[in-house]
């Protein structure tokens, strides 16, 4: 995955509350809240020629699921990260806080 997005082939997306993004987030994600990307105005364009990797709370997160079945029903590529940002952590990774 992390080849993948650095190489440009995938866009790592944060689909948690933007407060927790802002908090601490994998490197190299970008914030999309699920409750935003669940609308369809007001949710942000995505690059339709991306395998869009999507991740939340860890696991047992629910977000992920719903963002990929989004994502999938709008035509895009999609999948989750098993792994979130609290797993990232756990695994010694650091997480980039933003502001």
């Amino acid at each position: 995955m992390a080849r993948r997005v650095k190489g440009g082939r995938a866009l790592l997306v944060d689909v948690r509350p933007a407060a927790e993004y802002r908090a601490g987030h994998i490197p190299g994600s970008r914030s999309i809240p699920i409750e935003q990307l669940a609308r369809k105005r007001g949710a942000p364009k995505l690059p339709r020629g991306k395998e869009i990797v999507v991740y939340c709370r860890g696991p047992y997160c629910i977000w992920a699921d719903e963002a990929v079945e989004i994502l999938r029903h709008r035509g895009f590529i999609a999948r989750r990260l098993l792994l979130g940002a609290p797993d990232w952590a756990l695994l010694g990774e650091a997480l980039e806080p933003t502001g």
